[in-house]
């Protein structure tokens, strides 16, 4: 049986791989996209979901729209990173239905609490809010969660953002400390695994030799979204942060890491949004989430090419 999964998202171009790797995956089975702002405003990341799930010719998953701002912080987005409609560098046209009805945290919620029996994996790629405001709202849908698999912070690479924090976790550390505090078994992609993980000119080329309207938008996006990390780090090519979640679900073991505890700053202006990783067990805090360091780069480069070429 497929693997039952919600993408909670905010697109980003690594954000529309995700999910199309997510949609072109027959061992994952994708109940909902919700939509969180982050990368952009609501309700463009929403809007850009929409347009994904059309370009996958995958119809039939429901797009919700989420939480417009984080919980008590003014929202901050990136689009010095991902341009103003968050997936420069593809001309998609608009989708041609609309969002499904219902808000993003009550089809969280509803998901959940009708899975008890059979849990579901929750793959926040964004901001942490609507994951955070659905765990609060209702403490019980943490019988329905089988894991939550998320993207967000660094340790040893440090931040993205700010010199200590990843962008996920900055936008709304308060919603991060809510889900790492919520005694719901976590899998974390930080940096310090999403930066092995980057697509180079020559993956590009391979998306674009698909000769598809997906391989084409693909090397589009990417090859907008490279040139920011490129100029910044100088390196070969950009982190493709968020397919590691999806990747993750469909061949475990192209990862290793270890179990951590994960606490995250939300009083220090100066480390806001840290995720502080007790790597070397040097705390008296349990373990609260599995934090992955390694990446099989090369075959995760191959599994989004092979996959994607199925769509």
């Amino acid at each position: 049986m497929p693997r039952r999964i919600i993408i909670d998202t905010d697109p980003g171009q690594d954000d529309a791989v995700a999910i199309l790797l997510a949609l072109a995956s027959p061992e994952l089975e994708v109940m909902a996209i919700t939509t969180v702002a982050g990368n952009v405003p609501q309700p463009l990341v929403t809007d850009n979901a929409l347009k994904i799930v059309e370009l996958a010719g995958r119809g039939h998953v429901p797009v919700h729209r989420g939480c417009e701002r984080p919980l008590l912080r003014p929202l901050y987005t990136a689009e010095y990173v991902h341009g103003p409609s968050g997936i420069d560098g593809a001309d998609l046209p608009d989708a041609s239905w609309p969002p499904s009805p219902g808000h993003g945290v009550d089809v969280i919620v509803e998901a959940c609490m009708a899975s008890v029996d059979d849990p579901i994996t929750l793959c926040p790629i964004g901001p942490l809010t609507n994951v955070a405001t659905a765990l609060v709202k209702q403490p019980a849908i943490v019988a329905g969660i089988a894991e939550i698999v998320l993207m967000g912070g660094g340790f040893f690479e440090g931040g993205n953002t700010t010199p200590t924090a990843e962008f996920n976790i900055y936008v709304d550390p308060h919603a991060a400390a809510i889900v790492f505090d919520a005694g719901v078994p976590i899998t974390m992609m930080p940096l310090d695994v999403t930066h092995q993980a980057l697509v180079t000119p020559e993956h590009i080329g391979r998306f674009r030799d698909l000769r598809t309207p997906v391989g084409d938008a693909v090397a589009g996006m990417l090859g907008f979204y490279e040139r920011h990390d490129v100029e910044k780090y100088g390196i070969g090519g950009a982190p493709l942060h968020d397919p590691c979640v999806i990747a993750y679900l469909i061949e475990p073991d192209l990862f290793s890491g270890r179990r951590c505890h994960v606490a995250v700053e939300t009083a220090s202006e100066l480390t806001m949004g840290m995720t502080v990783v007790d790597w070397w067990a040097v705390g008296d805090r349990e373990p609260n989430a599995l934090v992955m360091n390694e990446v099989d780069a090369d075959r995760f480069l191959d599994l989004v090419v092979e996959r994607l070429a199925t769509l």
